[in-house]
């Protein structure tokens, strides 16, 4: 097992009729920014309970934030922190709003004139204005850890962010939600929280035996509850391991001591960028190219992922890596998800190019756990998702 440190701050509130609990997280003398999509909460009760406990408090409101944050917007919702000398913030959504609200909570502190070198630059947000969230969307696990991923529409951009001081102060987590949730977005929850276990465990082992075994139950667990909560989203035993499973697959303990990939991402981000293909099923569409062309280098792991997560008992170790490969995107095709970029464009033939061009401006030359997947194997890679 490899050195670490590990720390997570955030504060976890689980439960039924736990939004109620604002009133004792927030400051009364705080000024907050109240920062939500595209109003769906104004539709399922959440926005109701959100005011209802926030009545003493003094609390502005930005909606809007779309399903990828984007820059311009948050633009506006950062001039708004301005004028109205926001004290603290609160998302109120899933993933794109939990982002965009890390993205303002290092932009209202940072000194520079372009908060958009924060992503380009990579600057690590060492302290951030302090923020919380209310989860209405599983699937991301950003309510639980400090980064985030931010779309520039106008340059066709999507990057990546994060540092120790953009952890939700709190993040409150009531499974009763998911009963509003359409479902296209549960399927895209239940995928993007099962590749991000992958990320972090397809790699090779090296006798992190426990932290094998945490990521392979939290993809069990996904397993076995994602027809349940596909079937019936009021289902609340489903849902809340469901939701448990989602934070926990992204809050840093199953990556501590382990390598970690992280390609697949790199390379579903673009896809978005380029064709606003949601992120989760830009996961699918890359994953299993990336184990078969990166097989040799993770034979080992695939194979002990088809035994213990998909219990392939049959066949040598080749066999159950293939196995396993075909087993995740027929997972993937159960929920209704596409597995090709030709399933959601018709204009994917110079994407490869495209993506490779990208990764060789950016230097980015060496991709995944060992750091070796060049931009050259990047794009045989997509073509192989067309």
């Amino acid at each position: 097992m490899n050195n670490f440190e590990f720390k997570n701050p955030t504060k976890i509130i689980f439960g039924k009729d736990t939004i109620k609990n604002l009133e004792q997280e927030i400051p009364k003398d705080a000024k907050v920014l109240l920062l939500y999509g595209g109003g769906s909460i104004k539709k399922n009760g959440i926005y109701d309970q959100v005011k209802k406990a926030l009545k003493d408090v003094h609390v502005v409101e930005f909606g809007g934030i779309p399903a990828n944050p984007e820059y311009a917007k948050l633009m506006e919702a950062l001039n708004v922190i301005k004028d109205e000398k926001i004290t603290y913030l609160l998302a109120v959504g899933g993933g794109s709003v939990i982002d965009g609200t890390k993205f303002l909570s290092a932009a209202a502190l940072y000194k520079g004139d372009t908060p958009w070198n924060i992503l380009s630059d990579n600057i690590k947000t060492e302290k951030g204005m302090p923020f919380g969230t209310v989860l209405t969307l599983p699937a991301t696990g950003s309510e639980m850890n400090s980064g985030a991923v931010i779309t520039r529409e106008e340059t066709k951009e999507k990057l990546a962010m994060g540092g120790p001081g953009l952890f939700p102060v709190f993040s409150i987590l009531d499974p009763q939600v998911v009963s509003t949730i359409p479902e296209r977005q549960l399927a895209n929850g239940l995928t993007d929280a099962f590749t991000h276990v992958l990320e972090q465990y397809m790699t090779y082992p090296i006798g992190a035996l426990l932290q094998d075994r945490f990521a392979e139950s939290i993809m069990q667990t996904l397993i076995e509850v994602a027809p349940k909560v596909m079937k019936d989203p009021t289902d609340y035993k489903a849902t809340s391991n469901f939701m448990w499973s989602c934070t926990m697959a992204l809050n840093g303990l199953i990556q501590k001591g382990v390598p970690t990939d992280w390609a697949v991402h790199a390379i579903g981000h673009e896809l978005t960028a380029l064709y606003g293909i949601d992120h989760a099923r830009t996961l699918a569409i890359i994953a299993p190219s990336h184990y078969k062309f990166n097989f040799e280098a993770k034979k080992e792991k695939l194979a002990q992922y088809a035994e213990r997560v998909w219990n392939i008992t049959e066949g040598s170790q080749e066999d159950k890596a293939h196995a396993a490969i075909a087993k995740t995107e027929a997972f993937f095709h159960e929920l209704g998800i596409d597995t090709k970029l030709s399933d959601y464009t018709k204009d994917y033939k110079d994407t490869a190019e495209t993506i490779y061009k990208r990764f060789k401006d950016r230097g980015w030359n060496g991709l995944g756990e060992h750091q070796s997947l060049t931009p050259e194997n990047v794009k045989e890679i997509v073509e192989m998702a067309y």
